[in-house]
């Protein structure tokens, strides 16, 4: 049997090569300052503050300022309270309890270090984001064209660009570029009884930062993806749910690298005029053959216009 498999060979370009070291290189720093802020977080605890409870991010503005005073020596819960953005949501009164702890000098010195240390962190992380942003200057157009994708923002973008290429020639078919990523559904089977439908392995880089993406997107409404995750989610759960979205992205940025397409929003109008009956119009997309399956497959009257 036939299978969808890329060319036999798929050999990238220096230039690629080494923008892909950079973006892989961003990504671990990234992960380390997620690590470094649970480091801190831990700080916190053990000094019995609990200022993850009342801010939502501990390392935002207001989170910042309190974090620092608190390196500084500050252990008044009242003068750290005062430190906070007006607009955050959480009152004074409350910033004031979760502030009362006891913040040794032990805590002072951990927490001085970390600070320091994510302060390195955003600067290397910010210098690799203009260097990319450098590098990719020539297919800016293309960059553009997949940032078109709801959920598939810039970092995503240039991920994709470094680990595939502005190109998907060497990928026959849409099945094949989701083979060589990682997404394409398993097939085990048995004596004719399916047992895993788990995906096969690829490049967990493309992979990682499409699941990423599909998770954003299942967030964005009135689009078909963000459609598609929350009624996955419902049956199979948030997580596979986003396994399968990111799918349907790596199969949408074939056709739209295939054809040089950016992705057009579906515009859909309901009218509902019976139970199982409704007319929808919508505005032609990249893939709108199979747009439209899932929604007729359902019993839903379409039809395809050039929108308003």
């Amino acid at each position: 049997m036939d299978r969808p498999v890329a060319a036999a060979q798929f050999y990238s370009r220096r230039a690629q090569r080494e923008l892909r070291e950079l973006t892989r290189y961003r990504k671990s720093l990234i992960e380390e300052r997620a690590r470094e802020a649970n480091r801190i977080q831990k700080v916190l605890e053990g000094a019995n503050i609990k200022l993850g409870s009342v801010i939502s991010d501990v390392l935002g503005v207001s989170g910042t300022r309190i974090l620092h005073a608190l390196a500084r020596g500050e252990t008044d819960p009242a003068q750290l309270a005062a430190l906070a953005d007006d607009r955050l949501r959480a009152t004074a009164d409350d910033l004031t309890r979760a502030l009362d702890g006891l913040m040794a000098s032990h805590q002072q010195f951990l927490l001085t270090a970390q600070l320091q240390h994510m302060t390195a962190l955003d600067q290397q992380i910010a210098t690799l984001d203009a260097e990319v942003e450098r590098r990719l200057a020539p297919l800016a157009e293309t960059q553009a064209l997949i940032e078109s994708h709801p959920g598939i923002g810039k970092r995503t973008a240039e991920t994709v660009l470094s680990e595939i290429g502005a190109t998907v020639a060497p990928f026959r078919t849409p099945e094949a570029l989701a083979k060589w990523v990682g997404l394409a559904p398993g097939n085990h089977e048995s004596a004719g009884k399916r047992l895993s439908g788990r995906t096969i392995p690829g490049n967990r880089s493309v992979r990682a930062a499409l699941v990423e993406a599909g998770q954003a997107a299942g967030r964005i409404q009135a689009t078909y993806v963000g459609a598609q995750y929350r009624r996955m989610a419902r049956t199979k759960g948030a997580k596979r749910a986003a396994v399968i979205v990111a799918h349907t992205l790596v199969v949408d940025l074939w056709y739209m690298l295939h054809r040089h397409q950016p992705y057009v929003l579906a515009l859909m109008q309901f009218v509902i005029t019976s139970a199982n009956f409704a007319v929808i119009e919508l505005v032609t997309d990249c893939r709108s053959n199979m747009l439209l399956q899932p929604a007729q497959g359902r019993g839903f009257g379409m039809s395809v216009g050039s929108g308003p």
